[in-house]
């Protein structure tokens, strides 16, 4: 019996089986032996998630568009499908050809989220390749990796080839060139390592040595190759109507997180929000032109067939030519009959006008994200939003006849202390009393405030990536006090416990010595670490204990702003210089206005093929 045959077999004794199986409309089919290279895009989360990643989708149609490349997708199978394959040997395959992904040219890894981690490491394993670069034969696919956890890649480094920082439609047609070229040749594995020095944007970590102090800080991070460069700066693309988007998007066999056309308006964001490690590595900002986005979602919905569609961005309002843009694509959706989703919209009355337009119905429920309940740590995470202007929004939503409202908070900012804890009770009562302080036959007959708060992570490359985080004691009092706190029955709170989110602060700022946690985390028995259900903390525990590490080492400690950061030899354009000046002044509850209102020289602008707002105007 075939393993194909047995994989049929399989299928029928797991759930979802439609996680497995490929062949969807619109996914690629080439001819394997016309291609010179093969390509397993491996996003490490299950069917579901990986499928309403747009990243993947862009990047996924930009290499097939490659007569010589076969790009073909890879998920994490859930933990029935594993057992089921490890029991049959079965190796990891791709869902296009059903091909064994340990015969590919490359594995690549996008990186979306910290706690996918173990799971990169039991995909390599499924798939029949050592989880460690040092390892690997000649025969054996090279590994990469890209993606936002990219730009702090050390943690993975003893388990990469090489990563890609920046934008994959940027440079990576130029790898794949060398790499075409130099296959051709008969060139060894280490020898194509080389010639990806010479690329922009590629970090090969082996090139690379890291030396520590007696304390654990990192003493020196050298090149060790003549040609490595001692800085890796991120590929931008600079004209977003001038790049790749698909006109097209693969339609699952199964319901995903996001099942609907996902319209990419703008790259970046103009806030600069302290904690928000989106803001600063997606500088500087670049839009699209209206005319192309309307264009582009004619396509994706002629070439779908979705009823939905979503506009993709950090902070949608911000889009330059949102109001104008917006009044067309609501024409054009409602001749069609397509519903649109707005996120990241500003509450403001605008906004309420149009999503009263769109919804016209029943209303869902609107979302703001005040972060702080303070104006004072509103004021330190340059979250540059009043108590009045979420007060009037409120204001603008109940009188437009919606009765649900969703607040969403960190807890564990710095310089938090226990009444900014308690200001969010009170901002949620201000909101509800503002309900109620309209005429009862011009509002909802009953209103809802869902209040929910996430644990605030430190993030490489932001203001706060000096700064300690709470441990998880602390995490779970300050919670606590606000839950006992909230007595309106109108109101709910929703929190999770801290543990996974301590664990990220771990693994988004460690070092290459992290890996080794991560590695034991998995081999006793970590997987799907950001699935609540699925949550091994013994593995992790035992991982400690195997390698001596302490987690508040990375998590809960105070870094100084002359340490050597793990990711300092990484550069996103913005400055140190910068990054420090947002710290000193968050820690004097001193806001910054965004780029449109004062260019602030955080230095994006020094990438050629970037476009800043300083440059612009």
């Amino acid at each position: 019996m075939t393993k194909l045959r047995i994989a049929d077999k399989i299928l029928k004794q797991v759930e979802k089986p439609a996680r497995y199986i490929g062949q969807e409309v619109n996914s690629v089919i080439k001819d394997k032996n016309k291609v010179d290279i093969r390509f397993a895009f491996c996003f490490p989360d299950v069917y579901e998630v990986g499928m309403s990643h747009l990243g993947m989708q862009i990047l996924y149609y930009f290499l097939n568009k490659r007569e010589d490349t076969y790009c073909e997708r890879v998920f994490a199978p859930w933990t029935d499908m594993e057992e089921k394959m490890r029991e049959n040997h079965i190796h990891l395959f791709a869902l296009e050809s059903q091909d064994e992904i340990k015969n590919f040219d490359f594995i690549g890894f996008t990186l979306q989220y910290e706690m996918s981690y173990t799971n990169i490491i039991n995909l390599l394993d499924l798939a029949g390749v050592s989880p460690w670069s040092k390892d690997r034969k000649e025969d054996d696919p090279i590994v990469c990796a890209g993606g936002p956890c990219a730009y702090n890649p050390e943690p993975l480094a003893d388990f990469i080839d090489f990563f890609y920082i920046g934008e994959g439609e940027a440079s990576l047609n130029q790898v794949l060139d060398i790499y075409k070229e130099h296959k051709k040749q008969g060139g060894t594995k280490e020898a194509f390592l080389e010639k990806l020095l010479d690329i922009e944007g590629i970090y090969v970590p082996r090139f690379y040595e890291v030396k520590y102090k007696d304390n654990g800080l990192i003493e020196s991070f050298t090149p060790i190759h003549k040609k490595a460069k001692a800085k890796i700066k991120k590929q931008l693309v600079k004209d977003l109507d001038d790049s790749y988007y698909p006109s097209k998007v693969i339609l699952p066999w199964i319901q995903t997180v996001h099942d609907r056309v996902n319209l990419e308006l703008f790259r970046g964001c103009i806030r600069g929000c302290r904690f928000c490690h989106a803001g600063f590595v997606y500088r500087p900002v670049r839009e699209k032109s209206k005319e192309i986005l309307i264009e582009q979602g004619k396509k994706l919905l002629k070439n779908t067939g979705y009823e939905e569609i979503s506009l993709s961005s950090l902070s949608t309002s911000d889009y330059s030519a949102f109001k104008e843009f917006s009044e067309e694509l609501l024409e054009t959706c409602q001749k069609a009959g397509v519903n649109i989703s707005l996120p990241s919209l500003r509450i403001d009355k605008f906004s309420i006008d149009l999503m009263n337009k769109i919804q016209t119905v029943r209303k869902s429920s609107l979302t703001f994200a005040p972060e702080a309940g303070s104006q004072r740590l509103r004021n330190v995470i340059n979250k540059r939003i009043t108590e009045e202007d979420i007060l009037k929004g409120s204001q603008f939503a109940f009188e437009g006849g919606w009765d649900r409202i969703k607040l969403y908070f960190m807890i564990g900012l710095p310089t938090e202390k226990e009444e900014d804890i308690l200001e969010i009770k009170e901002l949620a009562y201000k909101i509800l009393d503002t309900f109620y302080s309209i005429p009862k036959e011009k509002r909802a007959r009953n209103i809802k405030i869902v209040v929910s708060s996430s644990c605030f992570v430190p993030k490489p490359f932001t203001p706060f990536q000096w700064e300690p985080q709470c441990r998880y004691e602390e995490f779970m009092d300050r919670q606590n006090l606000l839950k006992k706190s909230i007595k309106r029955k109108e109101i709910q709170y929703n929190y999770h416990d801290a543990t996974i989110s301590s664990l990220e602060g771990l693994l988004s700022r460690g070092d290459r010595r992290v890996g080794q946690v991560i590695y034991y985390a998995w081999k006793y028995g970590a997987k799907f670490d950001s699935w609540t259900e699925k949550f091994n903390m013994a593995a992790w525990k035992k991982a400690f204990e195997l390698t001596n590490i302490d987690p508040a080492f990375y998590a809960n400690r105070k870094r100084a702003y002359d340490e050597i950061l793990p990711w300092d030899h990484i550069s996103i354009g913005v400055s140190k210089a910068f990054l420090i000046k947002e710290h000193q002044k968050a820690l004097d509850e001193k806001t910054t206005p965004n780029c449109r209102e004062k260019c602030a020289g955080c230095g994006a602008k020094i990438f050629e093929r970037g476009v800043c707002h300083e440059i612009q105007n």
